[in-house]
């Protein structure tokens, strides 16, 4: 692939298998995104081939789509079941046309019966009398509530909209996966739901993210853009992070033998040039340095790059404390009886899922919002805050560089273009104008300049998202050995371990604290379930404090064997319907040799296809009945 002159990439050849889980890795501008554009056909290479069967369906998420605003949430998650809904007119079509003919005897007639019953059972394999509440499961599984789904979209931010336009991808169970950032507007919960579906119920996955926990918990291939090239590893992230080191240090190796040699053949030249009886042996050197070909060593990134916030004025002990601090609009309560303490020092999460009030509270901290309550700032605080909107401040006529040389004091100013190209603007791009950059652009200049910027409290909100992975590997550096008070509002697990020492999750209206690290969080959930902790809070069981503590535990273990039945049946659904699948290509694959002159006659063929009938009639019945267990339990859930 050529951008005027210069290529990208070139003599790139892989195959993606069924079942590949590969994550697309590099760094950025090194082709990634184009690469998936590719695949999606949504753009042509300059050069070469991309073959794709024609019965192999493709889907793609880009990071940043155009959205309409013209349904409500079900309506547009619908539209994944455009090919069902069509079906199902053309079986209404037969059907009335079935009705109204008399010629029950002729061929016609009987050919449009066994159209009619082959389009029916597949209209009943693919879900067309369930499409709907597979609609509710993905919606709800990406953060969405039944309340929701009679809403218009464009009450939603751009973030929940792109969770929208995932679920109809997902929906859709195309052949092939494609995700450009899918993690970059999702909450830890929703994260771990798509974790788990793509590794359970999807086909082929290919996905850009520098979310490294995501990456490890759903790949099992990595395919690197490096230099132009690519280099294809069938191993998780981490193992070929590994041998990727491996990699380089072999190429130094042979880089530093073969510059060994270079230097000897060029000195052998000019020390015997003008000799009349090395002629021969200095020809042969000259020939022989032509057809070296020079071994290039991948670009490496600069790791040992540190960046450190400058000493800021000592605050008081304690920055921030909420005392039964209350935030509602309206009818809507948000959040009520909030109790925290950040002591200084102390590095914080703000966890839980999308609209539960995580930013909320940080404006209260702002002092942006009105609420109810006391909340104390303590003395001599000076607060650094960054969200997306940030970007939106920034001075549209100053160039990249400038903006940043406007806030670099003393020593920093010095390793300016160091800090710029850590964060993705090396080069040219120090001198672009903050106007024609990209918001991820404009967000990553954002957090660069509040970097430099002296203060004592740190609040980020969601500061990963765009950001690659050395870039969060330098900021996540910067913000451990920064000495004041820091607020993560965030879902990227990797980028929380080992920051954070307390984690704050926000939830039906409460703020628990949890303390240790992200992972001991994650972990306690796993055991204590969230049900617990809603069962916990809910109203009625507050009302009913004399209920005996037997009765809560019984319900929270009917509960927990709910689920696990719940799991266990769901997974009996998504079996047979892969049964189902792989009956229907044999049986279509065996009426092919049927339909040939030497099939026809072949009575093998008719023994096999009746026998292949009775399994699927067996495998359908078995999917029916799971899927009515299935909804008979989501009832009870509800």
């Amino acid at each position: 692939m050529e951008f005027g002159a210069t290529p990208l990439f070139e003599d790139v050849s892989f195959v993606i298998n069924k079942k590949d889980r590969i994550a697309l890795v590099g760094k950025n501008g090194a082709g990634k995104s184009t690469m998936l554009k590719i695949l999606a056909g949504l753009q042509r290479p300059t050069a070469g081939v991309v073959a794709v069967p024609r019965e192999v369906t493709v889907g793609y998420l880009p990071q940043v789509m155009v959205l309409s605003d013209e349904c409500t949430v079900m309506e547009e998650a619908e539209k994944a079941f455009e090919h069902i809904t069509e079906m199902q007119a053309r079986l209404e079509r037969m059907n009335q046309e079935l009705a109204d003919r008399t010629d029950y005897e002729s061929e016609s007639y009987h050919a449009l019966i066994e159209r009619f019953t082959h389009e029916n059972e597949r209209f009943l394999l693919m879900g067309g009398t369930n499409y709907r509440a597979e609609a509710e499961r993905t919606l709800q599984g990406l953060g969405f509530s039944r309340a929701d789904f009679g809403r218009p979209t464009s009450e939603f931010s751009g973030g929940w909209r792109m969770r929208i336009e995932l679920a109809k991808l997902l929906l859709r169970r195309p052949d092939v996966l494609l995700l450009d950032e899918p993690t970059n507007h999702l909450d830890i919960e929703s994260i771990q739901w798509l974790e788990n579906f793509l590794a359970t119920r999807c086909n082929a996955v290919v996905l850009v993210s520098h979310d490294r926990a995501f990456i490890n918990n759903v790949t099992t291939r990595t395919i690197e853009i490096t230099c132009g090239r690519i280099y294809d590893y069938k191993v998780p992230y981490d193992e070929f992070v590994k041998l990727r080191k491996e990699r380089r240090e072999q190429q130094l190796r042979a880089y530093e033998n073969q510059q060994k040699q270079i230097q000897d053949t060029e000195e052998f030249i000019e020390r015997f040039r003008y000799k009349a009886t090395k002629a021969v042996q200095v020809q042969s050197r000259i020939k022989q340095l032509e057809k070296i070909v020079p071994i290039e060593v991948d670009e490496e990134d600069n790791s040992a790059l540190r960046l450190k916030f400058p000493p800021a004025v000592r605050s008081g002990n304690y920055p921030v404390i909420c005392e039964d601090v209350r935030k509602a609009y309206g009818d809507h309560l948000v959040f009520d009886h909030v109790d925290l303490t950040i002591k200084r020092g102390e590095k914080v999460a703000f966890v839980g899922k999308n609209g539960e009030g995580k930013t909320t509270l940080v404006k209260c901290i702002m002092g942006e919002t009105p609420f109810d309550g006391k909340l104390t700032i303590g003395h001599n605080v000076q607060i650094g805050y960054f969200a997306q909107n940030q970007a939106q401040l920034l001075d549209e006529n100053l160039t990249v560089f400038d903006t940043i040389d406007r806030v670099a004091v003393g020593d920093i100013r010095l390793k300016i273009r160091d800090i710029l190209g850590a964060f993705m603007f090396g080069g040219e791009a120090s001198e672009k104008k903050v106007k024609v950059l990209s918001g991820g652009e404009r967000s990553r200049l954002a957090m660069i300049r509040l970097l430099l910027e002296p203060v004592n409290l740190l609040i980020l909100d969601e500061p990963t998202n765009h950001l690659d992975m050395r870039s969060k590997d330098v900021l996540k550096d910067a913000i451990r050995d920064f000495d004041g008070t820091v607020i993560v509002v965030s879902h990227d697990r990797e980028f929380l371990d080992g920051l954070v020492t307390k984690v704050y999750e926000f939830g039906g209206g409460r703020v628990r604290e949890h303390l240790g690290g992200i992972y001991d969080f994650l972990a306690k959930k796993k055991i204590d379930s969230l049900a617990e902790l809603q069962l916990s809070a809910s109203p009625t069981v507050q009302k009913t404090e004399a209920q005996p503590v037997s009765e809560s535990k019984l319900n929270y273990e009917a509960q927990k064997e709910l689920a696990k039945k719940m799991r266990r049946i769901e997974k009996q659904v998504a079996d047979c319907e892969q049964r189902i699948e792989r009956l229907e290509q044999d049986i279509a694959a065996l009426e092919a040799r049927m339909a040939t002159p030497e099939g026809a006659s072949d009575m093998k063929l008719y023994e096999q296809h009746a026998a292949l009938k009775k399994d699927m009639d067996a495998v359908v019945e078995e999917w029916e009945a799971a899927s009515l267990e299935l909804e008979e339990l989501k009832e009870q859930t509800k």
